[in-house]
């Protein structure tokens, strides 16, 4: 066998083990991005009488908006947006680009307050009276520099301003009256006009 056919089984061999690493990696990372999808989703379970995840909602003018996720709570509908941004960001009310530091590099990305207000729109033209509040939760991996703008949380942050249903709560919340057949009946409505998002949320 001559030294070339050497080198190159050589080489083969090398890059199939580097392949067999890199999909390890791949397969480590996917493992990871859907344990902490299906952690947010308990969390946010214990929060919500009912919920949906990944779901458009109409805008109103033919199209639609995605929605990370809708709650439905003891104080109305609640949309949340959730974002895993690693690293110092600099954001504010008034800035179109909000911007991240992180190992040394600048990045940049829209503001996303402009779209949570026009979701948070959407959902009321179809509840009625029902209050929505909308919050972006941004994961702990993150922090801001210098205060967060308006309807910004942390995924710390977001659980405390918010009270954990437990049994009797969540039975005296589901207790039968006409105050609440009129929140399920907003939300039922609500419901029927949603339809599946292709896009996935940001697991946090």
């Amino acid at each position: 066998m001559t030294e070339p056919s050497l080198a190159l089984r050589g080489l083969g061999a090398v890059a199939g083990v580097g392949l067999v690493a890199l999909g390890g990696v791949a397969l480590v990372r996917r493992h990871r991005r859907r344990a902490r999808r299906r952690a947010l989703l308990e969390r946010l379970g214990r929060f919500a009488l009912e919920a949906v995840h990944r779901v458009q909602v109409p805008d109103g003018m033919g199209g639609f908006y995605h929605v990370d996720h809708l709650l439905l709570t003891p104080r109305g509908v609640l949309v949340l947006d959730t974002r895993r941004v690693a690293g110092l960001i600099f954001g504010g009310d008034q800035m179109s680009e909000w911007t991240v530091l992180a190992r040394g590099r600048r990045d940049t990305f829209d503001n996303p307050q402009p779209a949570l207000y026009d979701r948070i729109a959407a959902v009321k033209a179809l509840v009625g009276e029902l209050p929505v509040e909308g919050l972006i939760v941004f994961s702990n991996v993150g922090r801001f520099a210098k205060g967060k703008p308006k309807g910004v949380v942390m995924l710390d942050e977001m659980e405390a301003g918010l009270t954990p249903l437990d049994p009797d709560a969540r039975a005296a919340a589901e207790a039968e009256g006409a105050e609440n057949a009129a929140v399920r009946a907003a939300w039922a409505g609500l419901v029927a006009h949603l339809r599946p998002s292709p896009h996935e949320f940001t697991p946090l």
